[in-house]
């Protein structure tokens, strides 16, 4: 079986923040979001892979077999887009994704230019439900406040 790309690294996120990221306003807002969604996530922010900073973890397994780790909350500054890994598809998640502002979004990422264009009020619910709903079905290091 494949092993899984995106794993805890043990990466400094700061070092990261400044080799990769170029614009000054996404270091900012990295910076930003890395405290909201540690404050949210009451974990602190970890590396996965080369370019995730991630908050708690859990074990996930699916009926394929396939099973892995994965962070609980996370985010990426991408070059074209601060990329959210914060979305669960249940209905409390889709009525707030409506009032969050301007973004794009993927079946699970939501893409957003930058961190004002979004209601950070809106993404910390959103945080909140995904917690609650990755607790509910697996074994997890976050809890909801």
């Amino acid at each position: 079986m494949a092993k899984n790309k995106t794993t805890y690294t043990g990466e400094s996120i700061e070092d990261f923040l400044e080799r990769y990221v170029v614009s000054e306003q996404k270091k900012d807002d990295s910076r930003e979001i890395i405290k909201i969604l540690q404050e949210v996530s009451g974990c602190e922010p970890q590396m996965w892979g080369p370019s995730i900073i991630g908050f708690g973890n859990y074990h996930y397994k699916y009926d394929s077999g396939h099973e892995g780790d994965a962070p609980v909350l996370a985010f990426s500054p991408r070059k074209t887009a601060l990329t959210f890994y914060v979305f669960s598809d249940t209905p409390k998640s889709n009525e707030l994704v409506e009032n969050l502002g301007e973004f794009t979004m993927s079946k699970a990422c939501i893409y957003v230019k930058k961190l004002s264009d979004i209601d950070t009020d809106v993404l910390v619910d959103l945080c909140k439900e995904s917690i609650r709903y990755i607790s509910e079905k697996h074994e997890c290091s976050c809890h909801v406040k």
